[in-house]
């Protein structure tokens, strides 16, 4: 009589790939997840594979940043690099991009800064444009605009579909809000902005209707798939959001989400296995299709159990 499933095939792995050899790096505010070079993730991609999941989600570490984050649309860059080796390794294996420029600017902005230092959204849509372009060209399966520029979603469409990539998805953080719960992940990717905040392009944590008009906006523009991030302290927005579009929707688990359950579960307070199948089974519930989460690894082998 169970209303909701929750299954390996509903969860995306995201991983971490960092330049050089050899590389496996704790990050500390996230206690089982690590930087991983690119032989160690393969290792780790077959791992995520053999535990059920399809699907990873790729984050990538430059060896170098610069000002216009020129690491995000190198055609050797540490993720093109990184989702060639994954797809000879497993073709079978569904390699999303994350595509944005925060990782790969000095800055740690998600576009193109004018002298005032703020974000210049209509020059970083050429960026990103490129981005996805080299990500797509490198082999990714799918490609994850995260930046919230406005007008990212048409540019990169019309973009792939120039080259003749129209096959390759968008998967757009189409409600992206300016949360609280990013900490451990810009800890992970280096991406803490050098000065001010992303507020000016990400949601106002308050608003629901604009992830609504933000979610429609993107397909019309040419979306695939929508996501609200984050996943937990926005169930209500994950609802509204499938409700009025209807459209394949993904949730993503965030970094901070995970962390706390982390914490709480080393601090003997909490039941770190049931306390995380809830959570996860709470965002299937409330309408995602597909959950972004740390956890996906260990949740499909709690789920075969």
């Amino acid at each position: 009589m169970r209303e909701t499933e929750l299954t390996a095939s509903h969860l995306i792995q995201p991983l971490f790939v960092t330049a050089g050899a050899g590389v496996r790096e704790d990050i500390p505010s996230m206690p089982g997840v690590q930087r991983l070079s690119i032989a160690e993730l393969v290792e780790e991609a077959a791992g995520v594979r053999a535990a059920g999941i399809g699907s990873v989600l790729l984050f990538g570490i430059p060896a170098e940043k610069d000002e216009l984050g020129s690491g995000a649309y190198d055609e050797e860059g540490i993720v093109q690099m990184a989702i060639r080796a994954l797809k000879e390794s497993d073709p079978g294996l569904t390699v999303i991009a994350d595509t944005c420029m925060c990782e790969y600017t000095s800055h740690g902005h998600c576009g193109r800064l004018r002298d005032d230092g703020t974000v210049d959204n209509d020059s970083s849509l050429e960026l990103l444009a490129r981005t996805a372009l080299s990500q797509a060209e490198a082999g990714a399966d799918a490609v994850a605009p995260s930046d919230m520029m406005d007008g990212r979603i048409a540019a990169i469409r019309g973009r792939l579909d120039e080259e003749g990539l129209t096959e390759t998805p968008g998967i757009s953080y189409s409600a992206k809000y300016a949360s609280a719960f990013y900490g451990p992940f810009r800890d992970a990717a280096d991406s803490t902005p050098a000065a001010g905040d992303r507020r000016g392009y990400q949601m106002d944590p308050a608003n629901v209707l604009e992830a609504i008009r933000e979610s429609k906006l993107d397909l019309d523009e040419g979306a695939d798939m929508l996501m609200v991030k984050p996943a937990l302290p926005y169930l209500d927005v994950v609802h509204r959001v499938k409700e009025a579009t209807g459209a394949p929707l993904a949730a993503y688990h965030v970094s901070g989400e995970y962390s706390m359950l982390k914490a709480a579960a080393g601090a003997g307070w909490i039941d770190e296995r049931a306390a995380a199948l809830e959570a996860l089974t709470s965002i299937r519930r409330a309408g995602a299709d597909a959950i972004i989460t740390y956890y996906a690894k260990d949740a499909a082998n709690w789920l075969d159990e």
